[in-house]
């Protein structure tokens, strides 16, 4: 009988940050914040992108949840589109609410990313707020994990995602980078 060696294992723990996406949303929100994640450093090596895609944002919760309990996410970012009617509203209204259950079920953040089809009727604007929300809250995500200090340093300037900043309110405010 032979005795195996034991080898000190020199590999890091990688972090996965989670993506789900939807198929009803009207724009590729997934791969814009996947393409702004592979932009970040330490992309494939301290950090990986997992992702998977859902039918619609009420399906987000569920989703979200499982890629921190079974594939172990740090994080998630959660992106769909409710659409312009009333029950569209109500719907995103308790699909946020799920959204926030599987936060505190999990004890993990789960970044909600809604871009409402009624934002802008002008198709050229609403996907540069598709593109620009996704990207903003993927980046998001990477510095509540890895540099905190990014959105320390926003703290009360009106940053939004999406659309232009709102800017700060007070004599005593700075703008920010």
């Amino acid at each position: 009988m032979s005795k195996k060696k034991k080898t000190k294992s020199t590999s890091k723990s990688v972090v996965k940050i989670g993506v789900v996406d939807t198929m009803f949303a009207r724009y590729d929100m997934g791969a814009a914040a996947r393409a702004e994640l592979a932009s970040c450093p330490g992309y494939g090596i301290t950090f990986e992108v997992i992702a998977k895609t859902v039918p619609g944002f009420k399906d987000l919760a569920v989703a979200a949840k499982s890629m921190i309990e079974r594939d172990g996410a740090a994080i998630v970012v959660a992106l769909g589109m409710p659409g312009s009617a009333p029950i569209d509203k109500q719907c995103a209204h308790e699909a946020s609410q799920g959204i926030m259950q599987a936060q505190l079920m999990t004890s993990t953040p789960i970044l909600e990313v809604f871009v409402h089809e009624d934002e802008s009727f002008d198709p050229a604007e609403l996907a540069t707020v598709f593109e620009n929300r996704s990207r903003d809250h993927a980046r998001n995500a990477y510095w509540m994990l890895f540099e905190p200090d990014q959105l320390a340093r926003r703290a009360g300037q009106g940053v939004r995602q999406g659309f232009a900043n709102a800017g700060p309110l007070g004599a005593n405010q700075t703008n920010a980078p």
